[in-house]
């Protein structure tokens, strides 16, 4: 890359998603228009074509289409029998969905810290919390990175419980050899149009080996109907929307190429950024192949470098400033500040950079050149 010692009033937004929807501008309009001609707004052709496109993606069987990753996720757990007086093991360091897809089974979230290896669940925490009442584990594959699904398949294994995987954040990620959705019993996708394949509205899928469990949660999507009518049990309106999976299926031959630019920009950033004051890199396990959905820095000095940034025209986020044991909607799990102070400490000092497909050298440069000055400041 260019010189970092360059100057730059270049203004770097923190996500640009200009570039991936061009690219399928005309592909998306022209499947539009087809979709009105047939009439097909609802379950179809589009849909089951990106079902099938993405469970072949994700090296699984099956992909259920489906209205976002939280029916995703609340869905799979159904389909499985979860639900009152059950436990699901879940991580601190979340997006709120996580803990919602338990809770809205009438099941309880039960919490466990993170890792430092790579800040997702941490598999021996998630061991000492397993009770009578576990019935799953829910890693999520945070900022697009997979937590250890090896050793968590191996616990899973060893104490008689389902694996399910929260892989909103990680579509083609790898670890350890294996891709994300093709661990554990079930996974689920969020395509909210952030994400590393996202929908141009809300939209998701879960993917699965299990053809029963497949078919459960294709009744579960459409009021518990396995065919017109019939109401075998209660169910929900969750279905994906064929626009939805026709832009899907446009989008996804360009995914990797679109995640290889996300590791390009982050191997950028890891060369220069490390070793600047506090600041602390993200940590990369072994035998991991994240996919870079976030690209999360943590200083203590989180608020002052935003600020920073901010003043320079560098837009940044927090991923998460809360987590969700302390929010008020679920303060009645119990657990105060310091409960669980790996996931505390990375809400509390953690700052999201800019980091999409299409983010230019001129970008990164002005980026790393600003926190550069940030802590050459002191």
């Amino acid at each position: 890359m260019a010189s970092v010692a360059s100057t730059s009033s270049l203004a770097v937004p923190f996500l640009d998603l200009a570039p991936v929807n061009s690219a399928v501008k005309d592909e998306v309009l022209a499947a539009a228009s087809a979709l009105i001609d047939r009439n097909e707004f609802g379950s179809g052709a589009a849909v089951q074509a990106f079902e099938d496109e993405f469970a072949a993606y994700c090296e699984s069987a099956h992909a259920v289409g489906l209205a976002s990753g939280l029916d995703a996720l609340r869905l799979a757990l159904l389909a499985l029998g979860i639900g009152r007086g059950d436990e699901v093991i879940v991580p601190a360091n979340t997006f709120v969905a996580t803990f919602e897809a338990v809770s809205q089974t009438a099941a309880r979230p039960v919490v466990v810290d993170v890792s430092e290896d790579d800040d997702n669940i941490d598999v021996a925490a998630a061991e000492a919390a397993v009770t009578r009442r576990t019935r799953a584990i829910l890693p999520v594959h945070l900022y697009g990175q997979m937590a250890d699904v090896v050793a968590l398949e191996a616990l899973a294994s060893a104490r008689g419980l389902t694996l399910v995987e929260d892989a909103c954040q990680a579509h083609g990620a790898r670890r350890d050899g294996i891709r994300a959705g093709s661990a554990g019993r079930a996974a689920a996708f969020s395509f909210y149009p952030a994400k590393n394949l996202g929908a141009m509205g809300d939209a998701g899928a879960l993917v699965t080996d299990d053809l029963e469990l497949a078919e459960r949660v294709r009744a579960l999507r459409e009021h518990g109907q396995r065919a017109k009518y019939r109401h075998d049990f209660e169910g929900f309106t969750s279905r994906l929307d064929a626009l939805q999976a026709a832009v899907l299926s446009a989008k996804l031959p360009h995914l990797d190429r679109w995640n290889a630019n996300r590791q390009e920009a982050a191997s950028t950033y890891l060369a220069e950024l490390d070793g600047l004051g506090d600041l602390r890199m993200p940590p990369v396990a072994r035998g991991s192949t994240p996919v870079w959905h976030l690209f999360v820095v943590r200083t203590e000095s989180r608020a002052q470098l935003q600020e920073f940034l901010s003043r320079r025209g560098i837009q940044t986020g927090r991923h998460y400033p809360e987590p969700p044991h302390l929010s008020p909607a679920y303060r009645w799990l119990g657990h105060g500040v310091g409960a669980f102070p790996v996931a505390e400490a990375v809400s509390r000092e953690g700052l999201s950079l800019p980091l999409f497909p299409g983010m230019t050298e001129e970008h990164l440069v002005t980026v790393i050149q600003a926190i550069k000055e940030f802590f050459a400041r002191g």
